[in-house]
């Protein structure tokens, strides 16, 4: 359920790395638990973030539910689509849905992260 090659927050953030770019996005866990989306409030290209620290939101018809930062880094860029289309992240939070993409400056970040395995005992254990 939850791709191998992609690390995880406490928060329910995903990341797939590529080269020194962390491509972001929230977790299907994360999806089912707000329900239908509505809204997503994305940075602009060019924000520098800070694992940990939220960087935009996720409105549903239950919730607004903040975005973390699951690496340090700066915005390169950002998926236009879900600003006419939020409802893709119920559809296809894995993949077509990610957030943003960011050039990471602390790479070694990832470390900290959770693996789909331990994600996965994690989200069971809630």
């Amino acid at each position: 359920m939850y791709p191998a090659n992609f690390f995880y927050t406490k928060e329910h953030e995903w990341v797939r790395v590529e080269g020194d770019t962390g491509v972001v996005g929230i977790t299907n866990h994360a999806q089912k638990e707000l329900g239908d989306i509505v809204y997503v409030d994305l940075p602009k290209a060019g924000l520098a973030v800070v694992r940990g620290a939220t960087f935009g939101s996720v409105e549903s018809v239950k919730a607004v539910s903040e975005i973390y930062a699951p690496v340090t880094g700066e915005v390169v860029e950002i998926n236009e689509v879900l600003a006419t289309t939020p409802e893709k992240l119920n559809e296809d939070p894995h993949d077509g849905a990610w957030l943003v993409k960011i050039k990471m400056s602390a790479p070694d970040e990832i470390k900290q992260l959770m693996t789909a395995e331990d994600y996965q005992k994690y989200v069971g254990a809630e």
